[in-house]
């Protein structure tokens, strides 16, 4: 069965899950392959993917984007714990009636991504984590005042977006005004914006994530699945060398920087990124 290959076309769809949770999300790309999971960032709801991504993955795969529990259109209250959030995503993967995906988690998405390798490792197959980091990681308590600054506010933007998400050279601004441009072109059926509830309880997430406990990273060493870590070079939120971190706790894992960018990379360079993760996940 074919399904839209345009993002911005792609319809909302609903699903209930075993927990009572009406989860909102969008399907795209042709069936019949194992789906690749994408899981959102920080406050970030179904229209705050970048469609020229979403669009380069859906050319040879079903992509799936969704609101998880108290996000956007899904009904519930945002959890404060990462684990939880994981484990919502699983009631949501079940609720479709799939057996066996890949995950793609940027951001916070990467941290819930982690979460649920470790907590259903036979649901997945193969893992992308861009802007990344290990829960336990010292550092991670929080992000510079600059950057929560930028986008944590109660209104966050465009200029917060592009501080936070890209580079100061013109190059990555230019390529940021691009990338919000194309998120915002969406003429229909919006998705309902993300509340201060759910700003809040994720940014408590994000401490108790990033909480120092050396012990925590030894925690990766049980994901055996194949793993791509990607970030910008020049990541302010969440630091490159957290990826190398990562990625050195993970048997079987591998690290991609991309130039003159920042968290926002895989906006910035959609179609190189997603070129990227077709070789991955087809390997």
């Amino acid at each position: 069965m074919e399904q839209s290959t345009n993002y911005l076309d792609a319809k909302t769809s609903t699903v209930e899950g075993a927990n009572g949770v009406t989860y909102a999300y969008r399907r795209l790309g042709p069936q019949g392959g194992r789906p690749l999971v994408l899981l959102q960032h920080f406050r970030g709801n179904l229209d705050n993917w970048d469609p020229a991504l979403v669009n380069a993955l859906a050319t040879a795969r079903d992509v799936i984007t969704f609101d998880n529990v108290g996000v956007g259109a899904t009904t519930g209250t945002t959890p404060t714990t990462v684990a939880q959030m994981a484990d919502d995503a699983i009631v949501f993967v079940e609720a479709l009636g799939l057996d066996r995906i890949d995950l793609l988690g940027f951001s916070i998405g990467s941290f819930v991504a982690q979460e649920i390798t470790l907590a259903r490792a036979s649901l997945v197959a193969k893992v992308v984590l861009a802007s990344t980091a290990p829960q336990g990681a010292p550092g991670m308590h929080g992000w510079a005042p600059d950057i929560i600054g930028a986008i944590g506010e109660p209104t966050t933007g465009a200029e917060g977006v592009l501080h936070a998400f890209y580079t100061d050279s013109p190059a990555s601004q230019a390529a940021g005004q691009q990338s919000l441009g194309r998120i915002f072109s969406r003429s229909a059926g919006q998705d309902e914006a993300t509340t201060w509830q759910t700003r809040n309880a994720q940014y408590d997430a994000v401490l108790k994530w990033g909480t120092p406990n050396f012990g925590l990273l030894q925690r990766l060493a049980a994901i055996e699945q194949p793993v791509f870590v990607a970030n910008g070079d020049d990541d302010r939120m969440i630091l490159p060398w957290y990826s190398h971190l990562t990625a050195s706790l993970i048997p079987d894992a591998f690290v991609k920087l991309y130039p003159d960018s920042a968290h926002g990379f895989l906006f910035q360079h959609a179609d190189a990124f997603a070129a990227d993760v077709h070789e991955f996940l087809d390997a």
